[in-house]
């Protein structure tokens, strides 16, 4: 996998979701500038988001099926900042899916501005959280995910 490839191609094609935040004080360092960890917290709640766009909340999956998600790996690119105040745009695109896991690219940016400030490419795998073993995505989201996406090879093979 190249991340810095595959986050700087998916800036340039179009999300399959968007956030809009806002960096709070709270969210800088005493320069006034995001604080790197908070990159992850605003891309893991465009994530949450864009699977409630799907019609899946975490909770309810999580109760109906015992699936879940984790981060199974993740390559950050910081390019530029953001500053304190900044309204800010958190894309996010599904650019593989398989059987139990899925590649998105994220990226950050201001409003009006397609210049990536920070992308991320991570995997996030399906999980059986009772047991921890790996399992297949429920057919029902990924469906859903390939309908919003328009990529006809992203669902995953019935194994």
């Amino acid at each position: 996998m190249r991340p810095v490839t595959a986050a700087a191609n998916a800036s340039r094609a179009a999300p399959d979701f968007t956030l809009r935040v806002r960096v709070y004080y709270e969210d800088t360092d005493a320069g006034g500038i995001v604080y790197h960890a908070n990159w992850l917290r605003w891309f893991e709640r465009a994530r949450t988001d864009w699977l409630r766009a799907l019609g899946v909340e975490h909770s309810r999956m999580l109760a109906e099926t015992g699936v879940g998600f984790v981060v199974r790996d993740m390559s950050i690119d910081y390019r530029r900042p953001a500053r304190l105040d900044e309204e800010l745009l958190v894309d996010v695109r599904l650019v593989d899916a398989r059987r139990a896991s899925w590649t998105l690219a994220q990226h950050a940016r201001r409003p009006g501005e397609t210049e990536m400030l920070v992308g991320a490419t991570l995997r996030i795998a399906a999980v059986h959280l009772a047991s921890g073993r790996p399992t297949a995505i429920p057919r029902d989201l990924a469906e859903r995910a390939l309908a919003r996406g328009a990529r006809p090879n992203l669902l995953p093979n019935d194994e």
